[in-house]
């Protein structure tokens, strides 16, 4: 789908104003079609619509078209990256340039999107999402190749997850076509924050949920789809190094015929108690058991788990309880082209604490090897040396160039942006 985007009434107050004030309407452009652009200075001012290029299509190397116009002031250094430290980024929030918000009335038909300056919204305090929980989020990931152009990583899948999430949780959802445009839209907007090839990557992440008024227990009346994105280095404090969890055999993050499955809000407010508990004894996080048995692996506070014992790789069936992580499948597709047995199916606690190797994916941690599992007072390592495995390292290698760029995507899963 080809798009087209305007950008309207920018100027250096705009910028500083949306940074000032905790509620604003702040100038936006409209983002139907996607667009190619960046974040001008603010003494950068755009006259007519910035014209984009659709997703794989060479383009010159000049930052904008001929419908730009540019003070003399004008740096393309300083328009190309922001001015961050790129080699101290951990795994939390810093503000970038725009957001992208789109509406969703009564009749279930998505608005135009736009593009707007990053900056607080307005809820109603009758809100779903406030009063009954009603929101989905995903997460996914953007990585800057050395030649300069983006990589995107099956977008389509998160869009298709947002999809089932959101008919579970009675909400209307964009189109596959319409998320992966948002995701475009708003990761060429924000451009400059992708961090330097091997310096990390921009994480992406769409919210949908309930902004109508809704005082009885009902579906809002009224949706918000929004994107915003953040530069980020490793998810844990040990980076690449090994993990070390604790498993949790009182408390449980979801229930047989419950939101396990779907990537709703409440999944993760509900594993905080126990994630900080673990947190404040050393341990990296929280591994949790099925609530019938009680002996058989779920995930981990925001990851799937896998086993290796005798070159077979393990993971927890897919049945409802489990979050369908696209890491993880895409793990298993890689790990099944290399040549391994890959089992999904119930895992034993057993199994885990008798296992040459544990690991976990997802997309904010990608692969992490685990270094031990604690499970009722008794902690098991894996590994002599620490950190990956010989098979988990096999997987994070294939993946992680996949991802960046780095080999022949025989998958099909990148898309590229010029």
């Amino acid at each position: 789908m080809e798009s087209s985007a305007a950008l309207t009434g920018l100027r250096s107050t705009d910028y500083l104003s949306t940074r000032t004030f905790n509620l604003f309407r702040p100038p936006s452009f409209s983002a139907s079609h996607r667009q190619q652009h960046f974040l001008p200075p603010p003494s950068l001012k755009l006259e007519k619509p910035i014209s984009f290029s659709s997703c794989n299509v060479t383009q010159p190397p000049s930052p904008l078209s001929c419908y730009a116009v540019l003070s003399d002031t004008y740096s393309d250094q300083k328009a190309e990256l922001a001015d961050i430290d790129w080699d101290n980024l951990g795994f939390s929030f810093l503000p970038t340039d725009y957001m992208y918000v789109m509406k969703c009335s009564r009749d279930g038909n998505f608005s135009r999107g736009e593009l707007q300056r990053f900056g607080n919204i307005e809820l109603n305090p009758s809100a779903g999402v406030l009063n009954y929980g009603q929101g989905l989020f995903e997460g996914l990931k953007a990585y800057r190749k050395e030649d300069g152009s983006i990589l995107l990583f099956r977008p389509e899948e998160n869009a298709q997850r947002m999809r089932m999430g959101a008919e579970r949780m009675c909400m209307p959802s964009p189109s596959i076509e319409q998320f992966v445009e948002a995701v475009k839209d708003t990761v060429l907007a924000n451009k400059r924050w992708i961090p330097p090839p091997g310096k990390g990557s921009l994480y992406i992440r769409p919210l949908l949920m309930g902004s109508g008024a809704v005082l009885g227990l009902a579906p809002a009346p009224e949706y918000t789809f929004l994107i915003y994105v953040s530069p980020v280095g490793n998810y844990f404090k040990e980076g690449i190094a090994p993990i070390h969890l604790i498993v949790e055999h009182e408390l449980h993050r979801a229930t047989p015929g419950g939101t396990g499955g779907v990537k709703v809000i409440g999944n993760y407010a509900a594993v905080l108690k126990a994630q900080s508990a673990a947190k404040a004894k050393g341990y990296s996080d929280v591994l949790y058991l099925d609530c019938v048995h009680k002996r058989y692996l779920e995930e981990v506070s925001s990851c799937n788990i896998f086993v290796v014992k005798d070159k077979t790789i393990s993971t927890p069936a897919i049945k409802g309880t489990i979050l369908p992580g696209i890491t993880r499948k895409s793990i298993i597709d890689v790990a099944r082209s290399q040549g391994f047995q890959v089992e999904e199916r119930l895992v034993t606690v057993d199994e885990l604490l008798d296992a040459d190797e544990v690991f976990c994916t997802g997309t904010a941690v990608v692969v992490s090897p685990v270094g031990s599992i604690t499970y009722r007072g008794k902690r098991v390592a894996y590994g002599e040396g620490g950190g990956f495995g010989a098979i988990s390292q096999q997987l994070y290698s294939v993946l992680t160039q996949l991802q960046m760029g780095l080999i022949e995507d025989k998958m099909s899963w990148t898309c590229q942006l010029n």
